[in-house]
């Protein structure tokens, strides 16, 4: 079964870390994903630019607007994800919280919905 691992944390946590901390958190997150890759749960993984760089996009009677930056009541901001195949939400939490960044933020892992076909 796939789970979505959506990587969660304060953006000034990251914005706070200095260049070497930065590299040291790049570094382990790129060989985490190495081992999800060797141990077969790794479907794909993103970073997201900063939320700075966001746009909400939501229609209402037919009518689009569209409003600079993310739309979200909390300071912790979707950074990145990390789609994996797991036998069971058992095993993607124990994946989950392997992720470098849940040290940091908080991984919130959902099992996907495959919407069935109708014919």
């Amino acid at each position: 079964m796939k789970y979505l691992c959506q990587v969660w944390f304060e953006p000034a946590t990251l914005e706070g870390m200095t260049d070497e901390e930065k590299g040291n958190l790049d570094r382990a997150s790129l060989a985490y994903d190495d081992d999800l890759i060797a141990s077969g749960h790794m479907v794909t993984a993103h970073a997201l630019q900063s939320p700075k760089n966001a746009v909400t996009v939501r229609v209402r009677n037919d009518e689009m607007s569209v409003t600079d930056g993310p739309f979200a009541e909390t300071k912790e901001q979707l950074g990145g994800f990390i789609l994996i195949d797991a036998k069971d939400l058992n095993d993607a939490i124990r994946v989950a919280a392997g992720i470098p960044l849940a040290k940091l933020g908080s991984i919130e892992v959902r099992p996907i919905y495959d919407i069935p076909v109708h014919n």
